[in-house]
């Protein structure tokens, strides 16, 4: 067993599940090993992307390894693909397994495994490599919603960073309701309601329900003719995030035109603060990824394009 470094910082992904029990698994790693409360950050895509890695040692999960990642004194666990072979630093990197599984089976070798955390493990490698065939997946879709509905930090504060408070957690019975009733509903008001964004790409306007469920079930019975499909998330801040979805590994593809980053068929993108509204951001999508033809030099007009845009408010 290869020896730690001590880190200075613990930096995971704020977005979802595997990125909260990641960063709450290495802490009580690093507090066993050293004895000490480690800081624990997390970022978007998007802020990860601008932030300095000024640190002498950190530990890192759930991000794409990167070249200026691979330093003296960095311990990276991530499933992300990357072409960028480690040197420098300790990469433990497995495509078939979350960032939380990894995390935990390196818990696991330090005698922190229990059958709590067994079971959250579980469920957050169900959800994050969205593993439907497993007979746990709606479960573990409930348990991925709770940090997607009520955000990273105020789940972090409700469970008082112990993941195991997590398990049969009370708000689990409003996930479980929303997906029961929302989903259908949102799913048959999202199917007649896709914009096109590009000949292959399509944002998904989505009223009620899971986002990600209802994408999911457009790309798997081919609801619509696009590869691709996106939707928009509305922060209170009024920072736009892009979720793109596929079948075929195109998603990551469109998510890297925007500096986002994720999986082949799951990824996501922070857009420009300009962006401050989903009609904002299917207007900016469209530029990039449909850019209006030219008349006499200049590009149709801001007016021209909210008249053709036909997302609901």
């Amino acid at each position: 067993m290869a020896s730690l470094p001590k880190p200075e910082i613990i930096l995971t992904h704020e977005s979802d599940l595997d990125g909260l029990l990641s960063g709450l698994l290495l802490r009580r790693l690093a507090r066993k090993l050293f004895d000490q409360d480690i800081r624990l950050e997390a970022h978007h895509y998007h802020s990860w992307k601008q932030r300095q890695l000024r640190e002498r040692s950190a530990w890192v999960s759930d991000f794409s390894f990167e070249p200026r990642m691979d330093r003296p004194d960095w311990l990276i666990l991530d499933h992300h693909a990357t072409e960028t072979p480690a040197k420098q630093a300790q990469f433990i990197h497995d495509l078939g397994k979350s960032a939380s599984l990894l995390c935990y089976e390196l818990c696991c070798q330090h005698g922190l495994g229990k059958p709590e955390l067994d079971r959250l493990v579980h469920l957050s490698n169900v959800v994050d490599l969205y593993l439907v065939e497993d007979p746990d997946f709606e479960l573990a879709c409930d348990y991925g919603n709770l940090v997607k509905t009520y955000n990273f930090w105020n789940i972090h504060a409700l469970i008082e960073g112990n993941p195991e408070r997590l398990l049969d957690h009370p708000l689990l019975e409003v996930m479980a309701v929303k997906r029961r009733v929302e989903d259908p509903l949102g799913f048959e008001w999202s199917r007649q309601n896709v914009v096109d964004i590009s000949p292959t790409v399509g944002f998904v306007d989505t009223v009620v329900g899971n986002s990600n469920s209802i994408v999911h079930r457009l790309l798997a019975e081919k609801a619509t003719p696009y590869t691709t499909l996106v939707t928009l998330f509305v922060k209170s801040n009024r920072t736009v995030i892009a979720s793109f979805r596929s079948e075929n590994g195109e998603a990551l593809k469109v998510a890297q035109q925007f500096q986002g980053g994720g999986h082949a068929n799951a990824s996501g993108a922070t857009l420009p603060r300009s962006v401050q509204t989903a009609e904002d951001g299917v207007l900016y999508l469209r530029s990039v990824l449909a850019p209006a033809p030219k008349k006499g030099g200049n590009l149709a007009s801001l007016e021209q394009a909210f008249a053709s845009l036909e997302v609901k408010a």
